[in-house]
């Protein structure tokens, strides 16, 4: 593998992440378990930290605390607007990307009637299958399943135009897998949904951190993601199509706003939380060059993704070297995010974490990560799942090699 060390500032990168300079069992942490939940940039900590530490307040006060909260939401808004490519009053935050697609999924269940469809697939995670199915349940909706070949470990779409059909309203794929990071072309399900009149769902919880998304060009009615996934706090966030939204009718109590975004945000907000959101987006945008910050956003992640790339190459290539050792994964032509899941011969996965952990220092996650049909599809669920290493910008050479020889010595 070529070097990276003087392509991309890592050094720099690692500096502004307090969380790698713990130790456990006297050694440096090396956090490979990004995919389940990233460490948290600084500057969206002191956000945080900031917001409480000048006093809180709820919204619609005649008074300094409410309208900095107010600013504060506004500001998250506009960069996530700039983050996703969307318009700012499109925006919508929520407890996790699960609670509000529970909320949006139950929300459009009032328009549809017995008989309609909707379309999920084997890839996905269950946050993005479960509250369709049971607001199929509920409203008396066909449920369709885009099926998983399990020789390319990509998603079968030869009858895709079968699946989705006249009668389909909602069509929910996750743009990348986050248990084996299979990225998923959006297009084709964009393109047959438009033909129908379907509403495309996308997950990009998992490609967030990894991949440009825009949504608009990518023609997706809704898109998910979660902020803790990208250096930043534990926030859902919803983008939804103004054409979507405006006439999107959640359960909410009387007394809550009726207007967009704001109607789908029930209750109080978590206004700390959101505080930190700019930061970690500004986060990508520094690495970046552009008269915008969209621009620097994109220019930043380019080179954040070259990185991670390089260094997950390196992981696979060291890990399927290893006698014994098999990695989950579709072939190099197939794009992915930087997350490896492997499973080592005679060794529970859970077993291997703990190892990990204790003799290296090294954190890894086991399990099917909620993408339990993936799981049982590729017949791993009994046995406990994969073992799932993801990189992150802060993630350096000598930590992947550092993972390889822990299981080498396994």
């Amino acid at each position: 593998m070529k070097s990276t060390k003087t392509t991309f500032p890592i050094t720099e990168v690692r500096a502004q992440f307090p969380a790698l300079a713990r130790m456990y069992k006297d050694r440096p942490v090396a956090y490979f378990d990004g995919p389940g939940g990233s460490q948290v940039v600084n500057s969206a900590i002191q956000a945080i930290a900031g917001y409480m530490e000048r006093g809180g307040a709820n919204l619609h006060g005649s008074f300094p605390s409410s309208w900095e909260t107010e600013e504060i939401i506004s500001e998250a808004r506009l960069a996530v607007a700039d983050f996703l490519n969307v318009q700012a009053n499109e925006v919508a935050f929520g407890a996790n990307m699960t609670t509000l697609t529970i909320a949006i999924a139950n929300a459009l269940g009032k328009n549809f009637k017995e008989g309609d469809g909707i379309v999920v697939t084997e890839m996905d995670h269950r946050a993005n299958v479960d509250p369709w199915i049971m607001m199929a349940k509920d409203r008396g909706l066909t449920v369709r399943w885009v099926k998983v070949d399990t020789d390319t470990k990509t998603l079968d779409l030869k009858d895709l135009d079968k699946l989705i059909n006249e009668k389909t309203k909602i069509v929910a794929v996750g743009m990348a897998s986050n248990a084996i990071g299979t990225v998923v072309d959006l297009q084709p399900f964009a393109e047959r949904a438009k033909q129908v009149g379907a509403l495309l769902v996308a997950d990009a919880v998992h490609a967030a951190p990894h991949l440009p998304i825009d949504r608009d060009h990518q023609q997706i009615d809704i898109l998910l993601c979660s902020a803790y996934k990208f250096f930043g706090p534990h926030i859902g966030i919803a983008a939804i199509k103004e054409a979507v939204f405006k006439n999107l009718e959640p359960y909410k109590l009387t007394t809550s706003p009726s207007y967009y975004p704001d109607k789908l945000e029930t209750g109080t907000q978590n206004h700390e939380g959101i505080a930190g959101i700019r930061p970690a987006i500004e986060f990508f945008a520094q690495f970046g060059e552009g008269e915008s910050r969209r621009k620097r956003i994109l220019s930043g992640m380019e080179q954040i993704e070259v990185y991670e790339n390089s260094l997950a190459d390196r992981l696979r290539e060291g890990l399927s070297a290893i006698e014994g050792v098999t990695v989950t994964q579709a072939a190099n032509d197939v794009p992915k995010t930087p997350t490896v899941a492997f499973g080592v011969s005679g060794r529970e996965p859970g077993e291997i974490c703990r190892r990990l952990a204790e003799d290296h220092s090294i954190f890894v996650a086991a399990g099917h990560f909620y993408a339990s049909t993936l799981g049982e599809v590729l017949g791993v669920n009994d046995s406990g799942g994969w073992v799932r290493a993801g990189l992150a910008p802060y993630s350096t050479e000598e930590e992947v090699e550092r993972l390889i020889g822990a299981i080498k010595n396994l």
